[in-house]
Formats: structure tokens, sequence, C-alpha cells
């Protein structure tokens, strides 16, 4: 049994609001989600407008690497900026340490760049079960500025080293006192 009293529905003694109201409930809960975003949206911006004016080259994206660090004129801040790389970053890609001999260094990266190099095309076409080996030319790169960038320390810093070696093997001899002129007086 089914009464209606103006905007009200009774319908087995429950109420029951009608569809009169809902257009203005829509409204304001688009109004309260719009107020939300909009405050969010004005705080994101004030945050962003703060860290720009805090590190800006970081915020646009020059970075890179620790580059941004390797301001002094040494020769390895030089080469980081060169080769966008630090030394220790390319160190831990080719999993070598300072001390590693230049043989065990050529040899991780063959390993780490035959294990990212495409694989050779296969005989037979692969079965749907069959995943075709994982490769990437990312890190292929990686791994080859990696080396370029340990061989390029080396031989900036060897000249230095075979210098030293020199001087240290070499310890400084006392001046020799130059030859008596040869007088035209004879005794």
């Amino acid at each position: 049994m089914v009464q209606r009293c103006g905007r009200v529905q009774i319908f087995r003694g429950s109420l029951i609001a009608t569809a009169m109201s809902s257009p203005r409930a829509i409204v304001q809960i688009f109004i309260t989600g719009s107020r939300i975003l909009g405050k969010a949206f004005l705080e994101a911006g004030k945050q962003a407008v703060k860290n720009a004016k805090s590190a800006p080259q970081a915020a646009i994206g020059h970075d890179a690497a620790g580059v941004g660090h390797a301001n002094s004129g040494s020769v390895t801040d030089q080469l980081t900026r060169q080769h966008r790389m630090t030394l220790d970053e390319a160190q831990l890609i080719l999993n070598v340490k300072k001390s590693d001999l230049m043989e065990q260094i050529t040899k991780n990266h063959q390993h780490l760049f035959k294990a990212n190099s495409p694989p050779p095309k296969p005989e037979k076409p692969l079965t749907a079960k069959q995943i075709p080996p994982f490769h990437s030319h990312y890190l292929q790169s990686k791994v080859v500025r990696a080396l370029e960038r340990i061989e390029a320390e080396m031989k900036a810093t060897q000249p230095e080293a075979v210098e030293a070696a020199k001087s240290k093997s070499h310890a400084p001899e006392a001046p020799t006192p130059p030859p008596d002129p040869p007088s035209g007086k004879s005794v």
C-alpha cells in the first residue's frame, strides 16, 4: 500500500525519499569534491615552487649521476662530468673493486655485455610455451660506459702513478757541481 504525502512516499510504514532531492545532493558532492581537489593542487603547486627554488638544477634534471657535485678542477671530476658517471657507479655496474686488476674488470664487462646482448635467431620458431631470452640495449650501454669510465680513470691516474714510482725508486741525488771552466793559465 503506497500513500503519497508531498515529497515523501510512505511504503508499508517506511519513509522513502523521492528523487526530487537527488540533483541538489549531486551538486553539493560535486562542489565539495572540487574544493578538496583544488586545495590539493594548490598545495602541490606551492611545494613544487619551494622545491624549484631550493635546487633549481636538480628540479630541471641536470644532476645526473652526481655530476653536479663534481665541480672542482680535478681530473676525476672532469672525467665524471665528461662520462656522466662516477667511478663508484662504474665499479658497481661492473661488480668490481678499486683494487681489482684490469683483466678482472674486462672479464666482468664481457660477461655482462654478452648476458644483455640479443640472442641469435633460433633455427626453429619458438612455440607458445617457450619464452625468448631477455636482452637490454640500455643495460648493455651502461656496461660499456662503465668500462670506458674506469679505463679513462686508469689512463688519467697512470701517468701520475708512473711518475710517483719513478720518484720513489730514484732517491734524490745531491746536485753535481758544474765542471770548472778551463782557464787559460797553467801552473
